[in-house]
């Protein structure tokens, strides 16, 4: 591992110890003081996607970046939305200068090649000119999928490291177990809040990878073997990202206009099998200050429809200052095979579960995501919810 990127690492150990808070600043100089903050009551929020942000084979691509974020600021403006949830960190590389993760691929085509300009600093500029609040979505774990991105950096965190990753399936994950993988994810994030005008950290549903096997066996059997009253190995995988969630809350808040929320699986029970403790998190202060569940479902979905699974997540136990956003299921809209194809049963299925989470005093939504709005299936369901949000009162 590079001298440059230990210091970071020892310092954030102490944060994830709870002795102090490590600053990790970016030496860019066009990054931007965090000083105003857009205040959001009624969430109206659209995720924006690292493949929609994709410029690598645009041949002027800052121009091609720009004018993209400019269209989508442009969209959700007329369209009576006030937030944006936008992917960067997709693959533990970065749309922002970083000292702790190359720049992203979709910028360039190439992973660790600088595109020359901050694109963070553009969208946050941007958006809060239009009084939209911009919140950094971050996957903390993955490196890659098994052809995403094709080839990795140098300077990529798990090349300098690779004990500090492990593979499944073609695709390589962080270890969540690891501390030096906890120091790596706080310090990305303390370069977030410190150097950026973001409103808001997310995380969003991926946590250890389903039927992740035994990589960490070794791991546990050491902490078994020191322990007088050893957690069970599901337990024992919760704490270690449970771990990780209080850390980043409390770096987070090192920026009181900040806020960090978790955007989980929609079915509530999928999540203990990705070591995601969300009944801890709502209920707890410390680890989260909103939760946003994924019920992707129809109305009528014969699995599990969207109400059922609205009401399991209104019937969690929350600490006060909790919010409940619920997220969307725009990309499904109007389709024909999605949810044994009740998607298509109607085009006012998105506005009635809008309706329907504000009847259960969920606190807004976030829709998944920003290309439904120019989906030819997707596009009556979308302007029908635009049209109800033109004449619905501010909740």
């Amino acid at each position: 591992m590079r001298i440059s990127r230990i210091v970071p690492y020892i310092l954030t150990l102490l944060i994830l110890s709870g002795a102090i808070f490590a600053v990790s600043h970016s030496e860019n100089p066009e990054a931007s003081t965090p000083s105003s903050a857009v205040k959001i009551e009624d969430m109206r929020g659209v995720w924006v996607t690292y493949m929609t942000l994709d410029v690598e084979n645009e041949s002027d691509k800052e121009t091609a970046f720009k004018t993209r974020i400019d269209d989508i600021i442009s969209d959700i403006k007329q369209g009576g939305f006030n937030t944006l949830i936008v992917q960067v960190r997709p693959f533990s590389d970065a749309i922002y200068e970083s000292n702790v993760y190359p720049w992203s691929h979709i910028l360039t085509g190439t992973q660790g090649e600088s595109p020359g300009y901050d694109p963070l600093k553009y969208i946050c500029d941007s958006c809060h000119k239009s009084g939209i609040a911009v919140h950094a979505w971050v996957n903390p774990y993955r490196v890659k999928t098994a052809n995403t991105p094709e080839i990795l950096s140098d300077d990529n965190p798990y090349i300098n490291d690779n004990s500090i990753g492990f593979e499944l399936n073609g695709a390589v994950y962080l270890k969540p177990h690891s501390k030096e993988v906890q120091a790596l994810i706080v310090n990305g994030i303390k370069e977030l809040v410190d150097n950026y005008e973001i409103d808001g950290v997310q995380f969003d549903d991926y946590f250890y990878p389903e039927d992740c096997g035994d990589f960490d066996n070794e791991e546990y059997k050491e902490y078994k073997a020191a322990s007088n009253d050893p957690l069970s190995l599901t337990d024992w995988r919760m704490e270690q990202v449970n771990t990780l969630i209080k850390a980043v809350y409390n770096a987070v808040h090192t920026k009181k206009d900040i806020i960090f929320g978790i955007s989980p699986q929609g079915n509530l029970s999928n999540n203990k099998t990705l070591y995601a403790d969300v009944e801890r998190w709502c209920a707890e202060h410390g680890y989260i200050d909103y939760i946003c569940p994924q019920i992707y479902f129809s109305l009528d979905n014969p699995a599990l429809s969207f109400e059922d699974s609205l009401r399991e997540w209104t019937a969690l136990k929350k600490h006060k200052d909790l919010k409940l956003y619920i997220g969307l299921a725009g990309y499904k809209a109007g389709t024909q095979d999605a949810d044994n194809g009740t998607w298509a049963d109607n085009a006012d299925i998105l506005k009635t579960e809008i309706e329907l989470l504000y009847e259960q005093k969920a606190d807004g939504f976030m829709l998944y995501s920003y290309d439904s709005f120019h989906n030819k299936e997707n596009e009556e369901e979308i302007q029908n919810v635009i049209r109800y949000l033109s004449s619905a009162p501010t909740q």
